[in-house]
């Protein structure tokens, strides 16, 4: 490498790549003697760049922190996925972040055609819905599945279901839907020979195939993630009959919790009812949904869940009692029959975890008047 000037740069970019890089090594990479490298070295401190300059034997140079930011050289996958980031970056107030539009443009300026359009491309399919939150994928596997589903290229991607069991599955992308701080990549699994979805956090690696498919249509992605949801294999089968509107009881059951369906209100029902299914790992969590809908609520099954109503309900009239017992007299409640919180997780691939699970935080008004459950 005989020009100085893209030597220097290439040097840089070695450097930004390792914690430290031994003299022999940047010799050998940079096709040059390690007296060359000294000088080259040089240059870069004369030109504003701190590098540290380490002995021993496992010694040689580091970059050091200094008073401006140093250029930094990017690949093509790696400007693509910082363009990404930058791309959903705001500010506390949820404004556009000004700093971050600008670093934005500049690396926009920068990037090759093809980057740009791959950017681009994936930008328009991300930007549908937006994510914030705990669970953030890879930004390479993020971005694969944005070119694939964008391009209709079949993928081969390493999986982790909920139990954390590993498998490799290649999939015809449909859509990236954004749910409850989380990414779900809708594909259709050819092993399986049926549509799943996917965490995409669980996502470990992915690869883009040569093999193309035909542009499927992606129809409502979002309500069927949400089907797909309220629809799952778990351990009970819970059935209830709201006295209420379908717009009350998705303030607390939503679409991803209960199926509804509307029955004729009766006699001097002033309010339709619905009977609601629900699929759950645990019934702890129903006695305060229950209390929470402030509505006239029937239960057909299970009768585990019935028994679990009727001690919340003792517990409720005790705390309530004006006269009531002192703390010391008052008789220990039977154990609740409900399953243990530690049931196991569910194997499906598109469950999400029971501790992130809306079924088990179904938020309640605490200064709504319950009324009487029948």
């Amino acid at each position: 490498m005989a020009d100085p000037v893209v030597r220097a740069l290439r040097l840089l970019d070695l450097l930004q790549s390792a914690a430290v890089c031994s003299t022999a090594d940047l010799a050998r990479r940079l096709e040059v003697d390690e007296r060359t490298v000294r000088r080259d070295v040089a240059r870069l401190v004369v030109a504003g760049i701190h590098i540290e300059s380490l002995r021993g034997r496992y010694g040689g140079y580091r970059l050091a922190p200094g008073s401006r930011v140093l250029p930094i050289t990017f690949t093509g996958d790696e400007a693509v996925a910082v363009f990404l980031g930058l791309a959903h970056t705001r500010s506390p107030a949820g404004e556009r972040d000004g700093a971050a539009q600008t670093a934005l443009a500049k690396i926009r300026r920068a990037m090759r055609p093809q980057d740009t359009e791959r950017g681009d491309a994936a930008l328009a399919l991300i930007r549908r819905s937006v994510v914030t939150g705990r669970a953030d994928p890879a930004p390479g596997v993020m971005l694969t599945m944005a070119q694939a589903t964008a391009s209709h290229q079949v993928v081969e991607l390493r999986y982790r279901n909920g139990d954390g069991v590993p498998s490799s599955r290649t999939v015809q992308p449909i859509d990236l839907v954004a749910r409850s701080d989380r990414w779900y990549l809708v594909a259709f699994d050819v092993d399986r020979g049926a549509d799943r979805a996917f965490r995409v956090d669980r996502i470990s690696t992915a690869r883009a195939l040569p093999e193309r498919f035909p542009a499927p249509e992606r129809g409502d992605t979002r309500s069927w993630l949400e089907e797909h949801f309220a629809t799952g294999t778990y351990r009970w089968t819970v059935v209830l009959h709201i006295n209420a509107t379908e717009q009350h009881i998705r303030e607390h059951l939503p679409p991803s919790v209960a199926r509804l369906r509307r029955r004729d209100a009766g006699p001097g029902d002033s309010s339709p009812w619905h009977r609601a299914e629900i699929h759950a790992d645990a019934l702890d969590w129903l006695p305060s949904a229950i209390t929470g809908l402030a509505c006239t609520v029937l239960i057909e099954g299970p009768p585990e869940l019935r028994e679990l109503v009727r001690t919340a309900a003792t517990r409720l009239l005790r705390a309530a009692a004006d006269d009531g017992p002192t703390p010391a007299s008052v008789p220990a409640l039977p154990e609740s029959p409900t399953e243990s919180r530690d049931t196991q997780e569910p194997t499906r691939d598109d469950q999400p975890q029971r501790g992130d699970r809306l079924r088990g935080r179904v938020d309640r008004p605490r200064d709504r008047q319950t009324r009487q459950t029948r």
